[in-house]
């Protein structure tokens, strides 16, 4: 086990079922380039051979603790507290066990988090990745844009907040952000660990109003997308479109500069998202009234909405999410 010296960096691996990634994952955090870390392995009660596989790496100098819950959590969310927990390290890096990192992951994060004195976390690119590994070619997942690749920017965490995070979580993966270990823990309150979906949006914006929120434009990690991944729970079911509009909610309760405008097309978009879901009628109808019910949102937010995806092309400084972002 690893000695008392107190680490910068804890790196906490939550894992259910992942056997067959397992191994990988955890040799990609161990052949980080940057080594002053501690490795803290979660099991949320596996039922296949998770727990062999852990046992594997019980002796590494780096590992400060293997602990498997007597009972399944039913969330993601309250394995991330319960690791942030017992983490000793300064920062805190959510190495989801089906994932993987470029070497220099821990290097760049740690490199720009020292920069900053009112650091609360950062984020770099992603991949989409297969069950086989494999990456997955197409879409501009971290939708950057022209953004000039591997240089960083660091936003004052609010400004963060209210031109990104409002319109959606670009924080596409826990597991490619270094995160300040005390912000974090005045969370736990807060409400994201009852989530399903939505609880990372939550968490990241709350992170925000805390300090500040760097980006680096360089593809370091590797998102690995199949069939047991909650976002496909979460698309299949509306879940994400629940919580989402309570998360926005939040915001909107938190944030004092977001404008009438905006809030009226953030609904917009929300009506649009359940119009254009694949769930079923009834659900799609429970989701409308959900969005009157916490955010007020109506059918003219939605023809708004879409009179300003129109409107944009012959107005370069007609208000977008595209156009808002920092």
């Amino acid at each position: 086990m690893l000695e008392k010296k107190i680490p910068l960096v804890s790196v906490v691996v939550p894992n259910y079922n992942y056997a067959r990634y397992l191994r990988a994952r955890i040799d990609s955090i161990l052949n980080q380039t940057f080594t002053d870390f501690e490795l803290i392995l979660l099991d949320d009660l596996s039922t296949d051979e998770s727990l062999s596989v852990f046992e594997q790496y019980k002796t590494n100098e780096h590992v400060s603790h293997i602990v498997v819950n007597e009972k399944n959590s039913g969330t993601p969310f309250k394995q991330w507290m319960k690791g942030i927990s017992l983490a000793r390290g300064k920062y805190v890096w959510i190495a989801e066990a089906d994932d993987l990192a470029e070497p220099d992951f821990l290097l760049r994060c740690v490199n720009l988090a020292e920069q900053h004195k009112d650091f609360s976390f950062c984020y770099v690119g992603s991949l989409l990745i297969d069950s086989k590994g494999d990456i997955t070619r197409g879409r501009d997942v971290n939708k950057w844009g022209r953004r000039e690749k591997n240089r960083e920017s660091y936003f004052d965490g609010k400004s963060f907040a209210i031109h990104n995070l409002y319109w959606r979580n670009y924080v596409l993966n826990a597991s490619g952000v270094l995160f300040r270990r005390e912000y974090a823990l005045n969370l736990e309150d807060s409400g994201f660990m009852d989530m399903r979906y939505c609880g990372d949006w939550l968490f990241w914006f709350l992170m925000s109003m805390q300090g500040g929120v760097g980006e680096i434009y360089c593809n370091l990690n590797y998102f690995r997308q199949h069939t047991a991944k909650v976002t496909v729970s979460s698309a299949v079911s509306g879940g994400g479109i629940k919580e989402g509009l309570y998360v926005v909610h939040r915001m909107e309760q938190i944030l004092d500069s977001l404008g009438s405008y905006k809030k009226h097309l953030r609904r917009g978009r929300f009506y649009r998202g359940i119009k254009r879901s694949s769930v079923s009628f009834e659900r799609k109808q429970e989701l409308f009234e959900e969005l009157f019910k916490i955010l007020g949102g109506t059918v003219s937010d939605y023809r708004l909405e879409r009179m300003n995806q129109i409107l944009r092309i012959f107005n370069p400084m007609l208000l977008t999410p595209k156009r808002d972002r920092l």
